[in-house]
């Protein structure tokens, strides 16, 4: 596999638990705790797909969300929450996808994997 991800997650346990579970499954992780961290490593490196929590201090999920999609709208973004209720924010529909956040991190990985299928299919 190899691809890159980038995981924007300001909690720590979240983001370790996150990054030690998708290296196993073959993927170059970076990590940033906020918006702006994401924002300037995403504009130093290229990434296959973003992880992206909404409630983060300063800029959220979504305000992100908007500016990636600025920089470079062919990235895929996952929005990864705790809370189902922003599904029903349009401001998150330009997402490629909505994980609700759980321990068990299966939903994730098999959207994760879904959704880079589909890019190799149309590259």
């Amino acid at each position: 596999m190899g691809e890159r991800l980038l995981i924007v997650e300001d909690d720590k346990n979240q983001q370790f638990l996150y990054e030690q579970e998708l290296r196993e499954e073959g993927y170059d992780i970076s990590v940033a705790s906020n918006a702006d961290e994401a924002l300037a490593l995403i504009q130093k490196k290229s990434f296959n797909l973003v992880i992206l929590d909404i409630c983060m201090p300063g800029k959220d999920g979504i305000e992100t969300l908007s500016e990636i999609m600025e920089y470079d709208n062919k990235i895929p973004v996952i929005l990864n929450t705790a809370y189902g209720t922003y599904k029903d924010n349009f401001m998150t529909w330009s997402a490629d996808a909505y994980v609700v956040k759980s321990s068990d991190l299966t939903e994730l990985k098999t959207t994760i994997r879904s959704i880079l299928d589909q890019k190799n299919v149309g590259a």
